[in-house]
């Protein structure tokens, strides 16, 4: 499995962790592989200030196996941009599309989920607004539910900030099975965060 992080300006730093799964997750399973992926070849300022350097730019990309989209403030702005939309539908038709927090509106903005199961960040500090409430409100062609994480097939669509990890899991759980993906949470000693997650969140699919 080779996962295209999508790189974009105000990320979560927080989201990173969907990378460090996969890092770790090499020791048990060798033929994992993760590249950065933006517009430009230049540095991209997380939400934080941190600056990260895509290893490729979107032309340079032909086919994607799976294409992760993480979330952060800059979300609002990225859905905008005309090269993200592009790319994502560009690579949509072959490749899995996973989402992680907010992420999922970059998706949905890009009519990939329409007609579809997904969920997002749901919890805020007010005024803002749930993102979770936003994704129902503005897109009515989403079936916006509350969930650990949402498996529509080609789309997989995971909840907010630091559940992204369970989201990587599961997709290395749909990849290389159950007990794999055990090992991955074991070594990265999240076994108990992860059942805590399932016991109160849904998985739907």
């Amino acid at each position: 499995m080779h996962v295209t992080f999508l790189l974009y300006e105000g990320i979560e730093p927080v989201d990173l962790a969907a990378i460090g799964v996969i890092s770790m997750a090499r020791r048990i399973i060798p033929e994992l592989s993760y590249e950065t992926v933006a517009a430009r070849r230049e540095p991209v300022q997380f939400s934080n200030g941190l600056m990260v350097v895509p290893a490729r730019t979107f032309d340079e990309v032909k086919d994607v196996d799976v294409l992760l989209v993480p979330g952060g403030p800059g979300w609002r702005k990225a859905s905008q941009d005309p090269a993200i939309q592009a790319f994502a539908r560009r690579v949509a038709p072959g490749a899995t599309l996973c989402s992680v927090c907010t992420g999922a509106m970059i998706f949905a903005e890009a009519g990939l989920l329409d007609g579809k199961l997904a969920t997002t960040k749901v919890e805020v500090v007010p005024p803002e607004v749930s993102p979770l409430r936003e994704l129902r409100e503005r897109f009515p062609g989403v079936q916006a539910k509350h969930a650990l994480l949402v498996d529509a097939g080609n789309v997989i669509t995971g909840g907010g900030v630091t559940l992204c990890i369970d989201a990587v899991l599961y997709l290395l759980e749909k990849r290389f099975g159950e007990e794999a993906a055990n090992e991955v949470a074991r070594i990265m000693e999240y076994s108990a965060a992860r059942s805590a997650n399932r016991a109160r969140l849904a998985v739907l699919a």
